[in-house]
């Protein structure tokens, strides 16, 4: 994903808990801002034309997904554009990465159009297990 908004001449800001998922960022696209930290407690003194979201947000617990539009909110831009992937329907399934256990969850999709709303984003597209993208289910959101 940042390959693509790189090529299409955006500036990024990456951000991901792992040092070592950030390391292999700056070696790959340097001159990009890669950041370690916890999208939970995000406090950057920088707001953005677009927020992505791409297969992390669903690793959060419902009650941490749910505290993370305000998050979103208080890093948008004017009319920023808000992307991000869940699940189908609301629950918890664990997975496996690399032979380590791998935890997902979601909320249903009338709770993150709620969640949207009271945020001030209105959904622009919202496509379950697209199969054109790896069967994720996308969100597309802008702030209002």
């Amino acid at each position: 994903m940042g390959r693509y908004f790189i090529e299409n001449e955006c500036s990024l800001t990456g951000i991901d808990s792992s040092p070592e998922l950030i390391s292999m960022c700056k070696d790959h696209f340097p001159g990009q801002d890669w950041r370690i930290a916890d999208m939970r407690t995000l406090s950057l003194e920088h707001s953005y034309d677009g927020l992505l979201s791409w297969d992390s947000f669903f690793h959060l617990c419902p009650d941490d997904q749910r505290r993370m539009f305000p998050i979103f909110k208080k890093h948008s831009a004017p009319r920023a554009a808000l992307m991000f992937t869940t699940g189908t329907s609301y629950g918890i399934a664990m997975g496996t990465f690399g032979g380590e256990p791998l935890y997902h969850a979601s909320l249903d999709s009338a709770e993150y159009q709620a969640l949207l709303d009271t945020h001030g984003f209105d959904v622009l597209s919202h496509v379950i297990e697209d199969p054109t993208c790896g069967q994720r289910t996308i969100w597309l959101a802008q702030l209002r």
